[in-house]
C-alpha cells in the first residue's frame, strides 16, 4: 500500500516515541518525544520561520483528513492575527463533498475564517481535453491533457487542480513581493505517514513568496492518536470509512478496487465518475477508465506525489485488491455485490 510500517513495540500514552529511522531531509535521526514535547517541538518550527521571514499571512491548509484537522486544532491559535489569515482548503471539484462539508464544519466551530479555493480549470474539462496550453512553446496550440491520468498524469492533475488555487491565492496576498512579504503556508505533512513523506517532507521548506511548515512532520501515529483522544478532535466520516481525506479523487494513484469502495459508501460520487469515464469514451479518448493508467503511459524513475497528496505514492508491483485487503483486516465483513459486480464486468 506504500504505507511506512509502524513500530512493533506497543506505545503507551506519555511515553517518549519517534518516527522509526532517518528521514533523508532531517539532520539527524528524530529524538524520542513525548506527545508534550512533540508538541513543543511543533510550535518551535513555527516560531522559527516566524522569525526568520517576513510573514504577512499565516494559513493552515487542511485538506480534510485525520492528519489535517490534528494540524488545525495545534495551530488554530496563529490565525487571528492578520486579515489573510485562514484556514485554507483546496476544493478541487473531484472530491467527495462531505469532505469539504467537514472542513467548513470544523473552522466554524473553532471560529476559525475559511478560505475555500477552486482551481481555474475542472477536472472534467482537463480529462476531456477541453484545456489548451495557454504559455509555453505549445501555448493556444496544444491541449494541457486528454483522458484519464495514470501515475505519469499526476502531476498535470496536481499542478492544475492543488498547486494552481494555492499560488493564485497566494499572489493575491503578496503579488509580486515575494521578497520582501511572504505567506505561512502550515501543512500536515509527517515523516510517519508514507514512504514519500519520509523521503520528500521538510520542517521549512522556501519556495519563493511561500514558506511550507510541516509542524507535526515528526509525530508518530501513536502521537496523532494520543493527541486526538487529549483534545477530542472530531474525525471525518469519510476518512474513517476510505482510510483518505478524498478530497481530491483524480485517479492518478488510484488503487485496485477504490472506485468500486468509493461507490459502496458514496454512490453518487462513483456516479459522477462513471457518467464521466462515458462522456471520455464517446469523445473517442482511448485512457477512457478512471484509475487506470492510459495505454502507453510511463512514470518517469523517481517520480513522487505532490507536495499535499499523501495518499498517492507509486503503486506497488503485484498490489494487493483494497476489497480484499480492508476484508482480512476486519475493516468490511464482506466485499459490496456491485463491487463484485462491477469486478466482473
Amino acid at each position: 500500500m506504500g504505507r511506512r510500517q509502524p513500530l512493533l513495540m506497543p506505545v503507551l500514552p506519555g511515553m517518549p516515541d519517534a518516527v522509526d529511522g532517518r528521514p533523508a531531509k532531517a539532520a539527524s535521526r528524530p529524538p524520542l518525544r513525548t506527545l508534550d514535547q512533540a508538541i513543543a517541538r511543533s510550535h518551535e518550527l513555527i516560531a522559527e520561520a516566524l522569525d526568520r521571514y517576513p510573514i504577512v499571512a499565516r494559513q493552515a491548509l487542511v485538506s480534510g483528513g485525520n492528519d489535517s484537522s490534528i494540524l488545525l486544532h495545534l495551530v488554530r491559535d496563529y490565525l487571528d492575527s492578520s486579515a489573510h489569515d485562514s484556514v485554507v482548503h483546496v476544493n478541487t471539484g473531484t472530491g467527495i463533498p462531505e469532505t469539504t462539508q467537514y472542513v467548513r464544519d470544523l473552522a466554524a466551530a473553532w471560529s476559525l475564517p475559511l478560505r475555500e479555493l477552486h482551481p481555474r480549470d475542472s477536472y472534467e474539462d482537463l480529462v476531456l481535453g477541453r484545456i489548451i496550453a495557454r504559455t509555453g512553446k505549445n501555448a493556444g496550440q496544444r491541449q494541457v491533457w486528454k483522458g484519464f491520468p495514470g501515475p505519469a498524469g499526476h502531476g498535470v492533475m496536481y499542478r492544475r487542480l492543488k498547486d494552481e488555487p494555492l499560488q493564485r491565492n497566494r499572489a493575491s496576498i503578496i503579488g509580486t513581493h515575494g521578497r520582501s512579504r511572504k505567506v505561512l503556508y502550515l501543512a500536515g505533512m509527517r515523516w510517519g505517514e508514507s514512504d514519500q513523506r519520509f523521503r520528500n517532507a521538510s520542517e521549512i521548506d522556501p519556495q519563493g513568496g511561500i514558506i511550507w511548515v510541516s509542524p507535526i512532520v515528526h509525530w508518530t501515529n501513536e502521537q496523532m492518536a494520543e493527541y486526538r483522544r487529549r483534545y477530542l478532535v472530531p474525525r471525518n466520516e469519510v476518512a474513517a470509512h476510505l482510510h483518505m481525506s478524498g478530497e481530491c479523487l483524480c485517479g492518478a494513484y488510484a488503487k485496485p478496487g477504490e472506485l468500486d469502495e468509493i461507490e459502496f459508501f458514496y454512490p453518487r460520487v462513483a456516479y459522477r465518475i462513471r457518467s464521466l469515464e462515458q462522456q471520455v469514451k464517446q469523445a473517442g479518448i482511448s485512457a477512457c477508465k478512471w484509475g487506470q493508467a492510459p495505454p502507453g503511459s510511463k512514470l518517469k524513475p523517481g517520480s513522487v506525489a505532490g507536495r499535499l497528496c499523501s495518499s498517492c505514492p507509486a503503486p506497488l508491483p503485484g498490489q494487493t485488491d483494497l476489497m480484499d485487503l480492508w476484508q482480512r483486516k476486519g475493516l468490511i465483513s464482506s466485499p459490496p455485490a456491485n463491487a463484485q459486480a462491477c469486478k466482473a464486468a
